[in-house]
This record gives structure tokens, C-alpha cells and sequence, in this order.
């Protein structure tokens, strides 16, 4: 198995200090509920703010937000594969991929840490803001609130695809696909919330 962390195999037990600093260790973990509040919190204030400043119809700023939770699947396909899985060929490279992801596949039913910290998580969101702005004017206001959804809904189900068995019906598929990811080919099932880019662009693991 191709090694994305510094462990020779996943401990399913364990958790990892990554700061020697007791208050940087302590808010580099979350509770992941606090990602997902502040997500949909941001989403409704984001759609608030659409419906009474904006002139845009409902009829079109729904689809717009049903379209930015669409493209979320794309961007958590694209970020897990080409940044997550980046190859750590410098020693700045190899920190970064680690301290993002690696440590997730040393360790990877830590509670704490199957999330980012919020801090990070606001940094996310308001440069998606931003960028969402630039292209799209007003409509990022609608567009916003169905990507930060999106995202909740990723953060959701990867907390529950390591904390919980999988269910007899046909999420279990989630399950199945992320414990190969984890165990057996990491170049393999990148989409946590959705097998769809996976479908779509060659990623699904192949059946034995």
C-alpha cells in the first residue's frame, strides 16, 4: 500500500501531537459539530442576505444554489485528489501535505481531528466568498449557501463513515469506498460524500 502518512500502517487508536504548543495542539482540533454549525450559519445569513438586498427571483436563486452544492462534489473530488494527495517532494511540501492530510490517514478515526479547525474552515469559506463574488456578482450569494452545504454535508459524512459502522442499504457504498481509500489504495475513491467524480473520471476501486 502506497504510504500517504509516516506510519507504516494506519492506527486506528491512536492520535497524533502536532504541536509541541498545548494551545496551538488544542485548536488544531474540533468538535464536528462546530465546523458544520458555523457552515450552515453562514449559508443562512448568505441567504438572508441574497433574498432582501438582491433582486434575483427565488426561482433562480434556488437553482443557482442547488448548482453550487454540485460543484462542491467537484471541488471536494479535485482538492482530496491533486492537494490532499499531493506527491511531498519538498520538506515545505511534505509538512504541508501531512499536517492537512497525512495525519488523517496515520490516525484515522481521531474524532478531533477528521475536520478542520474552525478558524481554518471560516479562512475557507470567506476566500470562497471572495472568489464566488469576483465571477458571480450578486448570484454568490445564493451560490455560497448551497457550496457551504455541500461542505457541511461532506464534513458530516466522513465523521460518521470513521466513528460508525456502515448501514445495511445503499450508503454503505460510502463506507466501503472510503475504507479501501484507507486500507488498501489511497489512489483510489476520492470523493467522500459522493462516488460520482470517481464514477466519472476513473477513480472507483476496481472489483477483485
Amino acid at each position: 500500500m502506497k504510504k500517504i502518512g509516516r506510519l507504516d500502517k494506519p492506527d486506528n487508536f491512536g492520535s497524533a501531537k502536532m504541536f509541541s504548543n498545548p494551545l496551538l495542539e488544542k485548536i488544531s482540533r474540533t468538535n464536528i459539530l462546530v465546523p458544520i454549525t458555523m457552515f450552515f450559519v453562514i449559508s443562512s445569513v448568505s441567504f438572508y442576505y441574497a433574498v432582501t438586498t438582491t433582486e434575483i427571483d427565488l426561482g433562480v436563486g434556488i437553482p443557482i444554489a442547488l448548482i453550487g452544492l454540485f460543484v462542491f462534489t467537484f471541488v471536494e473530488y479535485m482538492m482530496h485528489k491533486h492537494f490532499f494527495h499531493m506527491a511531498p517532494d519538498t520538506p515545505i511540501k511534505d509538512k504541508l501535505q501531512y499536517t492537512v492530510h497525512g495525519v488523517h490517514h496515520d490516525y484515522p478515526k481521531d474524532k478531533d481531528r477528521l475536520a478542520m479547525p474552525p478558524f481554518v474552515s471560516a479562512a475557507y469559506a470567506a476566500i470562497f466568498y471572495l472568489i464566488f463574488r469576483l465571477i458571480m456578482g450578486d448570484y454568490a450569494l445564493y451560490f455560497l449557501p448551497g457550496f457551504l452545504i455541500g461542505y457541511a454535508g461532506y464534513l458530516g459524512v466522513h465523521f460518521i463513515v470513521h466513528a460508525y459502522n456502515p448501514p445495511k442499504n445503499f450508503f454503505k457504498i460510502l463506507w466501503v469506498n472510503h475504507a479501501i481509500h484507507h486500507y488498501k489504495d489511497p489512489d483510489v475513491s476520492f470523493g467522500v460524500s459522493s462516488p460520482l467524480w470517481d464514477f466519472l473520471l476513473g477513480t472507483l476501486p476496481k472489483k477483485d
